[in-house]
Formats: C-alpha cells, structure tokens, sequence
C-alpha cells in the first residue's frame, strides 16, 4: 500500500516512455464508486493504462500468483492490489474470495475506483477472450451495499506493436452502460449472464478484435489510408471506432465467401510496401511541403544539434542497464504478452541501480563531492539523451520525407492517385459492408 498515492506517477512515466500514448472517449467520474473493465493483452502495464485513463486512485484485483511473483509481486503488493485466488493456481485456496468480493464491495460501496480484466489473465490473442463472471459478481454484491447501480466503464487499449518501443498505443474509455434493471434483481441467477454479456458488449466497442494477429497489418493500413484521404480526425476514439469498423467488415466479408476484399488487400500490402521503401506513411504521402516551409522548420530545431553530442555520450553511459532490461524482457518465462512489463520495469531498477554503482564508482576516484553530482546529473542527462533521440529519429524521417517528395515527384503522384483509388474503394466496402 505505499506506493498506492504514487501509482499515477509511476503509470505515467512507465507507459509514456515506452509507448506513443493517446486517451480518448468519455470521462471516468472524479468521484464515487467506478467498476474499470479492461481488455488485458499486455500484462502488467495494462494497469498503468488503466490509471491514466481514469486519472483517479485505482484498486485492482490481480491473480494471486502474481503477488509471489519474484520479479514484480513487490510492485503489485505495494500497489494496494487485491488477490485472486483461481482454480488453475491452487484449489485449496479458492474459498479466500468469500473474503475478497466482501473487501471490494466494501471498497466500492465506500467511492473507490476497481479496475479488473475480465478476461481473467493477460493473453496473447488478437482479440477478446471469453469473459469470467467476476466483474459482474462484483458490481451486482456492491449493488446491494449501495442499494443501487453504479458506472461500470469500459476501458479497451489498442496496441499497433506492444513490443516495439515508442509504438503507437491508444487508449478509449467507453461510455457507462445501463444495469439498473439487473441491479435491482441482483440475487436471480440470470443476472450475472446477462450483465457479462452486457460487460462484454461494452468492451467490444472500444476493443480491436481480428480473426488473427495476420489481419492487423491490414486492418491498420487500411485506416491510415483511408483517413488520410478523407481527413478523418486522429484523435484515439476516432481511430479506434475505425479500426473495429474495418475489422468488423473484414470478418463480414469472410463469412460471406466474398473475394472482394482479397482484391483490396493486395492493393493495400502492395501499397504498404512502397510506402515502407520511401519511408512515408499514408497521411505524409498525401501532404506536400514546400521548400519554404522545410526551410523555416529546420532553422528552428538546429539547436537540437548541440545536444546530440551529450544524448550520445549519454545513452552510451545507460547502454549496460538497457541492454540487460532488453534481454529481460525478451527472456522473461510469463510469454510474449509480458516482454514490454519486463523491459520497463527492468529500464527503471536496473537503470537506478547503475546509477548509484556508476556514482560510487565517481566518488571512489573523484572524492564525494563527484560522486554525489554524478548522482544527480547522470539521471537528466540520460532523461535528456533519451528525448533528443527520440526528436532526432523523428526530425530525420521528416527531413528524409521531404527529400524523398521533391526527388521523386512523378512516382509520388502516381501513388498519390493510387491511394486515391484505394480510399474510394475500402469507402464503397465500408458501406456494403455495414448494410
């Protein structure tokens, strides 16, 4: 528990440095009893989501086993997390949860926010997995204390790649839905179907859910493309709604036997590839800068330049603790959906630790006093180093964009029109599709 007041933080910082982060969608209440309810495909830093989403104190029940966990059982106990005991981990231990739904149904009949994934444990699938009965357990027991329903709010994260560092992940927090009639029959036993059900509906309109993780190159494709061509807003409701939209006719489409979509697909993978080779994306290709204004920006980011020498020396300085943070992710036992958990988690102590063995060593050969400022300058110069890399990477892939448009004019337009023809076509698919 005490670290509980400092989880906001530690969510921000941890999903921030790894990810592109975007919120979208509703607003969770600031105050009063909330039931979050997740999908969960990226094991621990699915909760660090959670909590900026909600931007409150966040409770959340987590599977027992995780509590002994070598690795990050004292974050998650420190968390304030609450136990679940499970089938599949220990028999013997499962009638401890009396225990538990009365301790959460205290917490949420006293204004608390919980947070739990259904699905019951973090997977590696492309879409939703059958959903456990214990949310709604849990919503209906607090019911009862409160005497009345409560918001049961959707949260569903949308990762393009959730183990490539600084990779898009967007977060859509869902509308609150209405239970009112299950809450006031909460002790039938339909209820808890029906309001999984209901639960399940919620989550699936803020959720990407593919046949199979093959469909999520094109899935994404197809929406950059076709919102870039009919200036569709970016903001992660927006383009979460799309992607389910496409998704969704996707999967109509092969129900139907239809092939028209095969057609579409090749012309996008096609599409895709060129666009890999000139290093642009859909809503670059369809922009065209002029040399004025590549001119103006670049004069305003040469100061960037001064710093790359120190980001260098910098991120030569941290490459030991990154470098085992990355083999700890990618060796960790709990599979792939945990690598990201393990190299954040990992980047942090290990990186603090070397900090603090990197200082000793200073003061060792400089005196105390170099020790010490090594202590507190290595930190923001490796913070520091870490931004102006990343600017960097980004600053070169729009300087490389903009060389590649004004020295390929004739093959751009070409593929200009082509996604023009592609955009109208998903359009029409789009529509058929929905009919």
């Amino acid at each position: 528990m005490y670290i509980r007041g400092l989880l906001p933080l530690i969510s921000a910082v941890a999903t921030r440095a790894y990810y592109r982060f975007s919120v979208g969608g509703a607003r969770v209440p600031a105050e009063g009893p909330v039931l979050l309810v997740a999908n969960h495909t990226n094991a621990l830093l699915d909760a660090g989501f959670v909590v900026e989403a909600a931007r409150r104190d966040v409770r959340f029940l987590a599977k027992a086993p995780l509590l002994r966990h070598p690795y990050i059982g004292w974050l998650i106990r420190a968390a304030g997390s609450i136990p679940v005991y499970r089938v599949q981990d220990d028999p013997a231990l499962v009638g401890q949860n009396r225990d538990i739904f009365v301790a959460v149904h205290a917490a949420l009949a006293e204004g608390d926010a919980v947070g739990i994934f259904p699905e019951g444990t973090s997977h590696s699938g492309s879409r939703l997995v059958p959903l456990k009965t214990g949310a709604a357990r849990i919503a209906l027991g607090a019911s009862l204390h409160l005497g009345r329903s409560f918001p049961i709010i959707p949260v569903g994260l949308v990762f393009r790649d959730r183990n490539s560092l600084r990779s898009e992940a967007r977060v859509v927090v869902g509308d609150a839905f209405d239970w009112d009639d299950l809450a006031a029959r909460a002790n039938e036993k339909f209820t808890v179907r029906e309001l999984t059900r209901r639960i399940d509906n919620a989550m699936r309109l803020v959720t990407l859910n593919l046949d199979s993780w093959e469909d999520a190159a094109i899935v994404h494709v197809a929406e950059q493309v076709w919102s870039a061509e009919h200036g569709s807003p970016r903001d992660s409701e927006s383009t979460v709604s799309r992607l389910t939209l496409t998704a969704n006719v996707l999967q109509t489409f092969r129900l139907r036997g239809d092939a028209e979509w095969q057609s579409t697909s090749r012309e996008l993978r096609a599409h895709a590839r060129m666009l890999r080779r000139m290093g642009l994306s859909p809503q670059s290709l369809k922009e065209d800068v002029s040399l004025t204004a590549a001119l103006r920006w670049s004069l305003a980011r040469l100061p960037l330049l001064a710093a790359i020498p120190l980001a260098a020396v910098a991120l030569l300085a941290y490459w030991p603790p990154l470098f085992a943070a990355r083999w700890l992710g990618t060796h960790n036992s709990e599979g792939p959906d945990s690598e990201s958990t393990f190299r954040v988690l990992g980047s942090g102590i290990l990186g603090a630790a070397w900090t603090v063995l990197v200082g000793i060593v200073a003061a060792v050969a400089g005196g105390w006093r170099v020790g010490l400022a090594t202590l507190l300058v290595l930190p923001i110069v490796g913070i520091t180093a870490a931004l102006v890399a990343e600017q960097r990477r980004l600053r070169w892939m729009a300087v490389r964009r903009f060389f590649v448009r004004h020295l390929h004019r004739r093959r751009l337009g070409r593929m200009r029109e082509r996604q023009r023809a592609i955009a109208a076509h998903l359009h029409e698919l789009l529509e058929i599709g929905t009919q």
